[in-house]
């Protein structure tokens, strides 16, 4: 991930479901309550970039101030349209750089059956050559581009090696 990067800037402001597990003082307005103290078992949804630093620091050794949970990205719903089809899920809908996120979130989570099903939509949607690019996530858009891109300049060079 490169700083400059566009595609994992907004993969990291995509927004996670979050559980607080104590209660904070003067953070009520997060769960539209402002000026009162946000009680433990609040869920909000938090960008990823904060949900995951809340996440992973602990302020007790068995305490983390949230828990973060799958999105409904990720949820088994989809996961079982995946299964079934991979082509005729909108993942685009679902999340403008979907593999991105699901990448961030799977290295918060061992979800190997989540990670099996992504890697097999992946080769589906990839291989079966996309007519358009409606519903496409960024990566596979990125993917159908360079695609594309280097048909087109094979094609060219071909076309040089001829004349020669």
């Amino acid at each position: 991930m490169s700083y400059y990067d566009i595609d994992a800037i907004l993969t990291d402001n995509q927004k996670v479901p979050c559980t607080f597990n104590l209660t904070l003082p003067h953070l009520g307005y997060l769960d539209s309550a402002p000026g009162r103290p946000l009680p433990s078992g609040t869920k909000v949804d938090l960008p990823l970039w904060l949900a995951e630093r809340l996440a992973v620091s602990q302020l007790t050794p068995q305490t983390s101030l949230i828990t973060l949970d799958l999105p409904p990205s990720l949820s088994p719903r989809v996961m079982n349209a995946l299964k079934a089809d991979p082509k005729s899920v909108d993942l685009r809908s679902l999340a403008a750089n979907f593999y991105g996120l699901a990448e961030r979130i799977l290295d918060l989570f061992e979800e190997e059956e989540v990670c099996d099903v992504l890697l097999e939509s992946w080769r589906v949607r990839a291989s079966e050559g996309v007519e358009f690019l409606r519903g496409l996530s960024e990566e596979e858009r990125v993917l159908f581009r360079s695609a594309h891109d280097s048909s087109k300049a094979m094609r060219v060079w071909m076309g040089e090696m001829k004349k020669r």
